[in-house]
Formats: C-alpha cells, structure tokens, sequence
C-alpha cells in the first residue's frame, strides 16, 4: 500500500472510514443484543449447540429462514469492516479470514456472555455458530475480490518501473564515462584500501 501522495491519503481515508462504520455497526450490535426487554417470561439459556436452529427448523421454512437470518446477518458486516479497518491489501487470504473470523468469534462470544445480566435476553450457543458463520461468509463474498481489484489499481497508479530502470541505467552510463576519463572507480578504491591493509 501507497504512503506517500494521493495513494497515501486514500488508503488514510479508506482505513478511517472502515473504523467509523465499524464502530457504527458495534453500537447498534450492542443496542440491539444488551438492551433489557420487558416480557412475560424468558425462554432458558440454549447450551446444546444446532439444538435452537433444529427448533427454529420445525417451525416452518419462513420462520427458520426469517431466525438463521438474523443470526447470520447480525455481525456478517464484521466480515467485511474487520479489514477495512485495518487497511492491509497485502495480505495472505487464509491469514485475513482466520483472524477476522476469530475476532467475529469473540465478539459473539462476548456478546452472549453479557446477555447473562441482561432482564429478557437469553443466552444461546447458535447464535455464536450463526453470528460467526455470517462473519466468515461475507468476508468470503467481498474481500478477497475486493483485495485484488484495489491492488491492480494501485499497480496501475504507480509509475513504471522503467524510471528506475532510467535511474540504474543513467548510474551506469556514468561509471562508464568516470572509467574512461581516468577516474577510479568504487571497486578499484575498495582494492586499494583492500591492499593498504
């Protein structure tokens, strides 16, 4: 990645605007899973992992797609904002969805160890299976075709490397003419002194 001119300025801007929204997103996760609920009764704590998704499963294809949905759905953006934020382009693929996925993990993790002292909120193991398999599908979808188009367009950007190749040529043409006038060269002074030991 650039860190000079304008490819500096907008990788800057691309890593601030990944950790606004990703900010944005986290306090509207919170709002939505921390927030105390006024109801009759709570169902208990899911402990058993795919036991919610097998009981979201028998209430019909609409109900179960409209609840794994929102599992899914509710921390997929992380997928994405995860490494927005942190602005790497050049990045192993596997090393990028490991760590972002981990992250989603923990979050989810955390999330459903707070809604322990939360009135009306229930703690559920699916909802960590289903939140972090949201994450790790929308980083799969976006990211790794994001990377590549913004890496061929910061190929693009830079100048050729035929300046430097102009900057090696030039250096040589010059120690050519330094031979041919008489002047020593930075081989030979390194013999001489070489020598002298």
């Amino acid at each position: 990645m650039q860190r000079q001119g304008s490819g500096g300025s907008a990788a800057i801007c691309f890593r601030v605007a990944g950790s606004v929204l990703l900010l944005a997103h986290l306090a509207l996760v919170g709002w939505l899973t921390l927030r105390p609920l006024d109801v009759m009764w709570v169902t208990a704590a899911n402990l058993e992992p795919l036991a919610g998704i097998r009981a979201d499963l028998a209430l019909g294809p609409v109900e179960a797609a409209h609840r794994i949905g929102e599992g899914l759905l509710l921390l997929a953006p992380l997928g994405i904002l995860l490494p927005m934020a942190g602005g790497r382009l050049m990045v192993s693929p596997w090393a990028s969805l490991t760590r972002t996925v981990a992250t989603g993990a923990l979050l989810s993790l955390a999330i459903e160890l707070l809604q322990t002292g939360v009135p009306g909120q229930v703690v559920d193991v699916d909802s960590l299976l289903l939140n972090t398999t949201g994450v790790a599908l929308a980083h799969l979808a976006v990211v790794p075709a994001s990377r590549a188009r913004l890496r061929r367009r910061c190929r693009a950007g830079r100048p050729s490397s035929g300046a430097g190749r102009g900057r090696r040529e030039r250096g040589a043409v010059l120690r050519e003419d330094a031979v041919a006038q008489g002047a020593p060269t930075p081989a030979a002074v390194m013999h001489g002194i070489g020598a002298a030991r």
